[in-house]
């Protein structure tokens, strides 16, 4: 097998990774962010980080499968054709 190979996949689950990372971070909703000095905080704290995870999960699967690709080219084709008409 040629060690290229192992090189690129090595480097697209790195970029997968941190795109995965990144539309994570940036799609928690701003009023999760805040929390109150009731007893409930610890379990919306954890509801929080528990959610978190399952996207993040989840976007990386989508990323691996290709899923996540083929959506966003077809968001932007679909962008294309509203701009030009």
């Amino acid at each position: 097998m040629c060690p290229m190979r192992f090189l690129l996949v090595f480097f697209s689950a790195i970029l997968a990774g941190y795109i995965a990372w990144k539309s994570v971070r940036t799609s928690s909703e701003p009023h999760d962010m805040v929390f109150d000095d009731d007893s409930s905080t610890d379990k919306q704290q954890s509801n929080t980080i528990i959610k978190m995870a399952q996207n993040g999960f989840w976007g990386f699967v989508d990323m691996a499968s290709g899923k996540y690709l083929w959506r966003n080219l077809t968001q932007i084709k679909e962008d294309g054709k509203v701009k030009s008409s």
